[in-house]
């Protein structure tokens, strides 16, 4: 083999691996109209993607449960689109891991589905019991890790919920407000900081500050930073 043939076989081994991503090309033609399902996308897709590609098959996969509920139900990315409200194309993204889905959408997305928000979450099928061990926590992950979601009681057809999530800085529950069907909400700021909404009103709540109010008047939060955010949403009855 000539010198010239060995330095192209060379080249040709170190091709990035970028170029076997399915659908990369669809997505990138799908940017703009995806951001029709009212979601902000990260300027930096081409990062965004690879640490998608390099999430460890050990972490719940947000994309790959609402897909497996759709193929569950027969139900095709413009149904659900349809029904949802949300565009067909940023659907597509949310299976894919590619878009940073607010709560209010996830909501949408599971209402579509006749589901509660909680049947996203994730973990290991264990008999129903009063103690919920930390190792055996449903959990629910945000694609791009600003905030994770753990359930702290061990059943959905009790009168109460608590969930403790993780919201790193920056991150929170979306742009858009949301609201859901329980009578009452306690929220209590573990660790951090919180800026909170409801209805028109605002309040920065900071650690060890709690807040109550009614779950169906619209709300929403953001973790101001600069550091992690643990914050406990107690419900009743469950319905998040």
């Amino acid at each position: 083999m000539s010198s010239k043939n060995r330095q192209e076989a060379r080249e040709g081994r170190n091709e990035s691996p970028m170029q076997d991503i399915p659908d990369q090309g669809e997505m990138l033609e799908q940017e703009e109209s995806a951001n029709d399902g009212n979601e902000k996308h990260s300027p930096d897709g081409g990062q965004d993607l690879i640490q998608v590609m390099v999430t460890t098959l050990s972490e719940p996969d947000l994309g790959a449960t609402i897909r497996r509920l759709r193929e569950s139900r027969q139900l095709s990315l413009k149904e659900v689109a349809a029904r949802s409200g949300l565009t067909q194309s940023f659907l597509s993204q949310v299976e894919r891991n590619l878009t940073s889905p607010s709560v209010a959408s996830l909501r949408k997305v599971a209402l579509a589905f006749g589901v509660p928000l909680t049947a996203l979450f994730q973990g290991p099928v264990m008999p129903e019991n009063r103690v919920v061990r930390r190792n055996e926590r449903k959990q629910l992950i945000h694609p791009r890790r600003q905030w994770s979601d753990y359930l702290l009681t061990p059943s959905l057809t009790g009168k109460l919920q608590v969930i403790l999530s993780v919201i790193e800085p920056g991150g929170g529950s979306g742009d858009e407000p949301y609201a859901h069907d329980s009578d009452e909400e306690c929220v209590i700021v573990l660790r951090g900081r919180l800026e909170f909404r409801v209805g028109s009103d605002r309040y920065m709540l900071e650690e060890g500050d709690s807040i109550v109010f009614e779950s169906r008047i619209p709300h929403w939060n953001r973790n101001p930073g600069p550091g992690q955010a643990e914050v406990l949403w107690i419900t009743t009855p469950p319905s998040y």
